[in-house]
């Protein structure tokens, strides 16, 4: 549809541009008229070889007459037959009027056989080959019949110089051969040009139909677009950036970026490819838009603006925060039960520890065995509740530099020493060096304590836990690696949740802490575990500001 549109406007602007061409013809039929006229009357060029002055007079007032006319009918023609028609008409009878003008000017002495020459070239341009050739027989015909008249002293009052046969055969054959000539080169022009204009109205149409295609999609598109120049004038501003910040195209075209959108800096081609988001206000309302710029190029690929693509983020970031809501209450809702079913088992041996005692029906070894449980769960209780408060409420950061390789020294002698079923775990270090980071040391000291403990419980009988560090990049990895079971993919996710744990003795706290821990460090702790079997490491990473590594003495 849209293409057979296109071809319609191609056929429109062509018989339109015709139709100047024809205006055109009549235009310097009436200016050549002019010039004769002047000629003859006003500076006496020829007057005097004038067959008749009378005859003349009447026939630049026939000519002026047949240009008024043309010019009325013009307006009439509305199809291309009654066009085509016109236009032989009109080229028929200024041949003949030409050729009468030479019989009026002397025939074989006349100045005038090039304005046929004219003629065959008006009609290649208005019409095409067939036409040039049409009016260069035409020509041919009626000026060879002129000559043979006038050679045969025929017609009245031309010229009574003497010429001979030859002279007058090569006047017509001088002149035939000019007619047809410059209608072969005239009518190949010609019909080059209708081409080569063809194709560039059928190249216009596709070029306003593929922009006005391009101007819809850009319109119709429900993210707000604005290009702007090197300069940062704002040149277009679709449809939906005006319905999401309330300004009409009119009111901000010239204008930069800035001014419609406050919460950006100077925008240039160097930002192309960034995101940004801030608030603007829309009436009463405050709007979040989110936005990148990318570059604006020609066809040759030079930067010639800048593209700037937003959306209203409103509604969108109020999901959000509403599903943030409902994770935090959902995260709440799941600790508590949490809290609730660590707690509830000491304070149930805690509960029967006293009971028994209150009945007093235990003998004096059981009643100190009852104080140790009670005892030892309310230790138990007040671990808990001391772990928590810690992730809950973290400590403060007491930021210092100290030897991280020290540090680890320490863990690693602890952990040697612990007096457990652990005594055939064999823990090695890769620590070269003296490493000074800057941060919590007692926090971070913690952080490691855990991940160590954790690696050596992994292992089962014997094996191994290594512990080492490295510098990669812009980061500093410590890594905890152990030969243990592995982790099993659905456990993965969540050993990092608050009082998960799959040990019979633990709060399921260390990793959430060392977690929280190591973020307020401004760095994370990943695991790696390709399933249960196939041990595990831990990497507490850490940015690299203010490392210092000294070679040890």
């Amino acid at each position: 549809m849209r293409q057979a549109t296109g071809l319609s406007n191609g056929v429109n602007a062509m018989f339109k541009d015709v139709t100047r061409r024809l205006r055109a013809l009549i235009f310097t039929r009436a200016l050549l008229v002019t010039v004769l006229l002047g000629s003859f009357y006003i500076f006496q060029i020829g007057y005097n070889n004038l067959l008749s002055p009378s005859i003349f007079s009447y026939f630049i007032a026939g000519l002026y007459f047949l240009t008024i006319v043309y010019a009325v009918t013009l307006r009439w023609i509305k199809t291309a037959f009654l066009f085509t028609l016109f236009a032989y008409t009109q080229i028929s009878i200024d041949v003949v009027s030409e050729v009468f003008l030479i019989y009026l000017t002397g025939g074989l002495e006349s100045w005038f056989p090039f304005i046929l020459l004219l003629s065959i070239i008006s009609a290649s341009i208005v019409l095409n080959r067939r036409a040039s050739y049409y009016a260069a027989s035409l020509s041919s015909v009626l000026y060879g019949l002129i000559i043979n008249l006038q050679f045969y002293n025929l017609l009245p009052g031309l010229t009574e110089s003497v010429f001979i046969a030859k002279d007058y055969l090569y006047n017509v054959f001088a002149n035939v051969l000019a007619f047809y000539l410059v209608a072969f080169l005239s009518g190949y022009l010609s019909e080059r040009l209708h081409d080569v204009t063809q194709t560039l109205y059928e190249r216009d149409s596709d070029l306003k139909n593929l922009r006005a295609l391009s101007r819809d999609i850009i319109e119709s598109m429900p993210s707000g677009v604005f290009t702007s120049d090197l300069n940062g004038g704002i040149i277009t501003f679709n449809d939906s950036a005006q319905r999401i910040t309330g300004k009409t195209s009119t009111e901000v075209i010239g204008k930069t970026p800035k001014n419609i959108l406050p919460f950006l800096k100077d925008v240039n081609i160097r930002e192309s490819g960034k995101r940004t988001e801030g608030e603007i206000q829309n009436k009463s309302r405050i709007i979040h838009i989110g936005i990148r710029f990318s570059t604006l190029k020609n066809s040759a690929g030079v930067p010639t603006g800048i593209i700037g693509v937003f959306q209203d983020l409103t509604e969108l970031k109020a999901m959000e925060a509403e599903i943030e809501r409902k994770k935090k209450w959902a995260f709440i809702g799941e600790l508590s039960a949490l809290i609730a079913h660590e707690l509830r088992n000491p304070l149930a041996s805690l509960k029967s520890s006293v009971e028994m005692l209150r009945e007093k029906k235990v003998s004096g070894q059981q009643a100190d065995h009852l104080m140790d449980i009670a005892l030892s769960e309310m230790d138990r209780l007040n671990g808990i509740v001391t772990d928590f408060l810690l992730y809950a409420k973290p400590r403060q950061l007491v930021k210092s530099s100290f030897d991280l390789h020290q540090s680890l020294g320490n863990v690693i002698t602890l952990l040697r020493s612990l007096k457990t079923e652990k005594e055939n775990v064999k823990i090695s270090k890769d620590l070269k060096g003296k490493l000074f980071i800057t941060g919590d040391s007692k926090q971070l000291q913690q952080v490691l304590w855990n991940l160590g403990v954790n690696a050596v419980e992994a292992v089962s009988g014997s094996g191994e836990v290594i512990i080492s560090t490295e510098k990669k990049n812009n980061t500093l990895e410590i890594r905890f690696t152990d030969t243990g079971g592995g982790i099993s993919r659905e456990n993965i996710d969540k050993i990092f949740y608050p009082f998960f744990t799959t040990k019979d003795n633990g709060t399921g706290l260390g990793l959430a802490i060392a977690q929280r821990v190591t973020e307020e460090h401004g760095g994370k702790i990943t695991v790696e575990s390709r399933g249960a079997g196939t041990g595990t490491t831990f990497k507490v990473i850490l940015p690299v500001d203010n490392v210092r590594q000294e070679a040890s003495h």
